[in-house]
Order: C-alpha cells, then sequence, then structure tokens
C-alpha cells in the first residue's frame, strides 16, 4: 500500500491556521460536520469502520487521504486500526504536516472567528 499524497496541503482543516471557508471548492459546513463518522474512538481496536477523511483536492474515484487526519488519527486520535493498516504502508514515513495541528476533529469546524460580517 502507498499513499498517493504525504504532504500535507496549504488550505488543510487540520492546520490551525486554516480558516475552513477558506477551504477551495466550494467549502460546504455540513459536509465537514459529516466527517465526524471518519473519527476513531481513541483507543477503540474497531477504529472508524475504514471510513478515511478525503483530501479536498482529491478527484473521484481517485480519492487522496487527507495528511492532516492521518496524522492526527495516528497521533493523538489514537486510531489502532489506521495504524495497524499503516504498518504496511510503504510511504508511512514521508508523511509531512506543516504547522501546528487542531487535536480534535471539533476544532477542525469553523468557529466564530472564522464568520466574516459584511456591513
Amino acid at each position: 500500500m502507498r499513499l498517493r499524497r504525504t504532504k500535507q496541503c496549504k488550505l488543510c482543516p487540520w492546520k490551525l491556521s486554516t480558516n475552513p471557508f477558506d477551504i477551495p471548492d466550494g467549502y460546504d459546513v455540513d459536509k465537514h460536520k459529516a466527517l465526524s463518522c471518519t473519527i476513531a474512538d481513541p483507543g477503540d481496536f474497531r477504529g472508524s469502520g475504514g471510513k478515511a477523511m478525503a483530501c479536498h483536492h482529491s478527484k473521484e474515484g481517485k480519492e487522496e487521504h487527507c495528511v492532516g487526519w492521518i496524522y492526527n488519527q495516528l497521533g493523538p486520535g489514537n486510531n489502532i486500526a489506521l495504524r495497524m493498516e499503516m504498518m504496511r504502508c510503504e510511504n508511512i514515513k514521508d508523511l509531512k504536516v506543516v504547522g501546528d495541528q487542531h487535536e480534535r476533529f471539533e476544532d477542525t469546524l469553523p468557529s466564530i472567528k472564522h464568520i466574516q460580517i459584511t456591513p
């Protein structure tokens, strides 16, 4: 197994610096919230049932894992099933995130600081 993407993209929602509304190709809050099904309960051997968060740059049928999601689930998210799967990954050592990252999925969602009010 090889990851199609190993470097975190510029506007990954897992980056503390990313305003989710700046994510390209039509950001949708409801679709973002629905990604909670990709988050494993920390330490649960079942993981997230094989569900993964795709990068917003993915093309349909050629989905790429979100690098920020992998980093979170292998670290603070403690997704045991993903850790076991990544043991077979040929290029997991090339995984690279840029900058400070959110520790929880809930923190990747828009907050009041991201909402722009125009007069």
